[in-house]
């Protein structure tokens, strides 16, 4: 009797510690911003929703400021099934889903609402569906706001300012060839060494949002910001497929559920951080300045030409373009 009543307890125990592990199960997310970013507030946001939508069985859990490493090692991971979630800028992409360079090619957007109101309608879609031939499963688009120079030089008025000067860029032959194009020397280079960079003369600028240019810090070593809006790149929410895979169909509706619903916080987040990040900047005194953006959407020409390669590229840049 004295067995069997041991036999029982230590049986509802270990039920009990299964429910538990499953209970807490933890889904790693990558980010490269650092804690309170935008993107980093949204996944959390996402992880909230997917804990109260599942019952407390799957949670996530951000590892922030590029702690699981840069981007494109990030994104190797997140194919491999090593980190689950990943919050990626559209640039590293370009080499992987070739449809994600449409949307990253300079002055494709004529603004943020219109660059929003695309990607959440069937472009948007497609863009995400083509992310499964990569081991990859697309879940939503973030904004990265219009990204613009700045630099420790001088003010940039004019398109012949730019010449010759040295920018870095992200890791993609897209950004590469924008600035190629404007006469400037485009260098790649991690995220994560941009500030140094800068600060040493490695560089002479780099282009980047207003959050970005903020939080990172880039403000204090580079003195001018030139508001040209060369492009308004959104971001990009993505799942390892092998994680998704492992999920049942009705918690997969639940993911992609509440990675929609998220890209709401997200905005919200953005619109009140990109304000107060100027802020910050004119404060620090900044000068910022306005430029004619004419000639620099005329010298873009070839790199459209260059990246909408095939009949389907170029349709879906016809479709961005006269997306209302």
């Amino acid at each position: 009797m004295y067995i069997s009543r041991l036999t029982t307890l230590a049986f509802a125990v270990g039920s009990l510690l299964i429910g538990s592990a499953s209970a807490q199960t933890q889904l790693r997310s990558a980010d490269t911003h650092p804690d309170g970013y935008p993107t980093v507030e949204a996944v959390k946001y996402l992880g909230e929703l997917i804990k109260e939508r599942t019952a407390g069985r799957y949670g996530v859990e951000v590892y922030h400021s590029a702690q699981l490493g840069e981007e494109k090692d990030t994104i190797e991971q997140t194919q491999a099934g090593v980190i689950d979630f990943n919050r990626v800028s559209m640039g590293p992409f370009n080499g992987i889903v070739p449809l994600t360079r449409v949307p990253s090619l300079p002055y494709i957007f004529r603004s943020t609402d219109h660059m929003r109101h695309t990607m959440d309608g069937p472009i948007g879609e497609e863009i995400l569906k083509a992310f499964e031939a990569h081991n990859l499963v697309g879940l939503a688009f973030y904004d990265s706001g219009a990204r613009s120079f700045y630099n420790t030089k001088k003010p940039i008025t004019s398109l012949d300012d730019l010449k010759g000067m040295k920018f870095r860029v992200i890791q993609s032959d897209v950004f590469v060839d924008m600035v190629n194009a404007l006469g400037a020397n485009a260098t790649p280079m991690a995220y994560g060494e941009v500030y140094s960079a800068l600060e040493t003369g490695v560089i002479d600028g780099a282009e980047n949002n207003w959050p970005s240019f903020e939080s990172a810090k880039h403000f204090e070593v580079a003195k001018y910001y030139t508001i040209d809006q060369h492009q308004i790149v959104p971001e990009v929410l993505v799942m390892s497929k092998s994680s998704w895979d492992k999920l049942t169909p009705e918690d997969q509706a639940i993911f992609r559920q509440a990675a929609k619903d998220s890209v709401v916080k997200m905005r919200e987040l953005w619109d009140a951080r990109e304000k107060k990040s100027r802020e910050i900047v004119e404060a620090a005194g900044v000068k910022i300045n306005e430029i004619d953006k004419q000639p620099l959407i005329d010298a873009m020409k070839p790199v459209h030409e260059k990246y909408l390669s095939t009949p389907e590229l170029k349709d879906m840049a016809a479709r961005i373009q006269a997306t209302e």
